[in-house]
């Protein structure tokens, strides 16, 4: 912020990345920013909090749409995937004008060479700041003449390819709770209406689309760039892709099964409370004998939350790191 406000010329068309709340988005309204928005909760926390301070909203984009306005200076609080950084840059470099600055920011203790690494591959210029709150700077400038990268990456499972935006979750094979969960995911014939929740690439709904082709399957994620993988991967018109962190969107009853593997890293944060909120949300959202099946971590101990949710709580399988529960929501 402080970096923006030192700008003796302030820029005409400014770009906004990973502004989690709408901080640098609200106090920089006046310039007519966009937001670049990864999330769906991230969207909905900065519209309740631009409301709350009567503030008209900035305009909104996707980090892989192209921009509607060249951008002549950008503000990225750098993302912990750093590949998810190189897409913002790739996005930035193909969709600014030449003079383009960018200025990312981060904690001291979150550096990485690599992320120098990635701003070399776009920009000629890298300027480090002081440590200064525990909080750094990289100034880029003198942007490169790149050719538009392809950054979707497949990755192989059982002779199967799926295709993944970077950013998404477990970006370098398919997430072995998620692989030990399909070991183990059972499905019947009559779970006609089925939700995948936190779906991710979409792995799991995939599976379950591939037993019971003539079911409804609703792929679900808070995360944009997981929606649009999932999309790549699985397409019909029985399946349903939903943008969203929440499933207010689902009538009562509703559900025959509800499978997930639950988020409960957020960024450097790790956060049961909205997991936690999720399932309470499933539960509703299930059909009276309906079944929720999630897989997590056993440290987490989620037994005993989903026991005060479902009389009927069971363990599936479990090994030295992973634990599928099995919930029946009762008549």
């Amino acid at each position: 912020m402080q970096a923006f406000n030192d700008l003796e010329d302030k820029p005409k068309r400014l770009g906004i990345y990973n502004d989690r709340f709408g901080y640098l988005s609200l106090h920089l309204i006046d310039y007519n920013p966009i937001a670049i928005m990864t999330n769906k909760s991230q969207e909905k926390a900065m519209i309740f909090n631009f409301k709350a301070n009567f503030k008209s909203l900035p305009k909104f984009a996707n980090p892989i749409a192209p921009l509607k306005e060249a951008l002549d200076f950008a503000l990225i609080k750098i993302p912990k995937s750093l590949d998810l950084f190189r897409l913002f840059l790739e996005q930035i470099c193909h969709n600014s004008s030449k003079g383009v600055t960018v200025i990312c920011a981060f904690m001291t203790r979150h550096f990485s060479p690599k992320m120098l690494e990635i701003a070399g591959l776009y920009f000629e210029d890298i300027e480090q700041s002081k440590a200064e709150k525990k909080s750094r700077l990289i100034k880029l400038s003198k942007k490169k003449k790149v050719a538009k990268q392809d950054l979707i990456k497949s990755l192989v499972f059982k002779d199967n390819s799926y295709k993944q935006y970077p950013g998404v979750f477990s970006g370098e094979h398919i997430d072995y709770a998620t692989q030990f969960f399909l070991e183990h995911l059972e499905i019947m014939e009559n779970d006609q209406t089925i939700l995948d929740l936190a779906s991710g690439n979409g792995v799991i709904g995939i599976e379950i689309f591939g037993q019971l082709p003539e079911a409804e399957v609703h792929l679900l994620d808070d995360a944009f760039l997981a929606i649009a993988s999932a999309k790549l991967n699985i397409e019909g018109p029985n399946v349903h892709h939903h943008y969203n962190n929440e499933l207010s969107i689902f009538k009562n009853d509703f559900f025959d099964l509800i499978v997930s593997n639950l988020p409960f890293h957020f960024e450097y944060e790790i956060n049961i409370q909205i997991p936690l909120d999720l399932l309470r949300q499933a539960k509703r959202c299930l059909k009276k004998g309906g079944v929720l099946q999630i897989v997590s971590n056993k440290h987490l101990n989620y037994k005993s939350h989903l026991s005060h949710l479902f009389s009927n709580v069971e363990i599936l399988a479990e090994d030295k790191k992973y634990i599928i529960y099995r919930c029946i929501k009762g008549h």
